[in-house]
């Protein structure tokens, strides 16, 4: 989808490179602000940018993000001024009746488009699986699969603004780096990943308990002490049933994003009715 008006007046139409970003962790409520205006650019071009009544709205939305929130306009406002000040954020005025903001992610993390609605999904929603992140970050700009979304993964790595909380492979989450170092602890202990700020994975367990870690022994089920000859048949059968059953969810996941997502642009539609029938005076 087009994303008009990204860049300040001073900011070339190229994203920054990683050396030049300005990035630096923000608290929930700046996350959530940014990650909402830059949404809106690539799903909602017509209506951004963004006034703080459209901005607070999108922070209170029930689809699309995690945690809910109830912020109200002052906390919103605040958080967007020290964004402003951080250089993520711009405030246009006389645009209209009343001020609005645009984002300048792009030069602000270093970023090109698609890596930019990656990192937005991950400001809004937090840490996710790759299926997860890849259904959602497509309503935003196009990633056909898992595969396309991985070399993306690897860039923002190479950058530093995402971290892996699980071992890479099935299952793989991960989350964006902008959250504050305490924050960002609290995250890694949560999902039982590597803390003090490494963000590569827990390393394969060897000795005597290595055979408990694999995932055979850790799935609860009683094990055989010693591989048969079907094992392999079986693990393969088993393999592909998870695949299809992961591909299942992430596909179920992306449906209800998107009825969600429409049952939300139906409401503003509504809303903006309303707004033009007062402005009209037919009340």
């Amino acid at each position: 989808m087009n994303d008009p008006t990204q860049t300040s007046p001073s900011a070339s139409n190229q994203p920054a490179s990683s050396a030049e970003a300005k990035w630096r962790p923000i608290p929930t409520v700046q996350r959530r602000a940014l990650g909402v205006l830059v949404e809106k650019a690539k799903t909602t071009p017509d209506n951004y940018p963004l006034s703080l009544a459209a901005t607070v709205s999108g922070c209170n939305q029930k689809s699309n993000r995690h945690p809910a929130m109830q912020l109200e306009p002052e906390d919103v406002e605040e958080a967007l001024d020290r964004l402003r000040e951080l250089g993520a954020v711009g405030l246009i005025e006389g645009h209209g009746r009343v001020s609005k903001y645009r984002h300048y992610f792009y030069q602000w993390l270093g970023v090109d488009k698609v890596e930019a609605a990656v990192m937005a999904e991950l400001l809004l929603r937090g840490p996710q699986t790759e299926g997860e992140l890849r259904g959602r970050a497509a309503r935003m700009e196009p990633i056909p699969d898992v595969a396309a979304l991985r070399p993306l993964l690897a860039s923002l790595k190479q950058k530093g603004l995402i971290v892996s909380l699980t071992p890479e492979g099935r299952g793989h989450k991960l989350t964006h780096a902008l959250y504050p170092p305490a924050e960002m602890e609290r995250i890694r202990t949560q999902h039982g990943g590597p803390t003090g700020g490494s963000s590569a994975p827990p390393a394969e367990p060897t000795g005597p308990m290595a055979r408990q870690a694999t995932p055979a022994a850790s799935s609860g089920a009683d094990q055989p002490t010693a591989p048969t000859a079907s094992q392999p048949v079986e693990q393969t059968i088993i393999d592909t049933l998870r695949r299809d059953i992961d591909q299942l969810r992430d596909h179920l996941t992306q449906l209800r994003d998107d009825v969600a997502r429409l049952d939300q642009e139906q409401q503003e539609t509504r809303d903006q009715v309303k707004r033009l029938r007062a402005d009209l005076g037919e009340g």
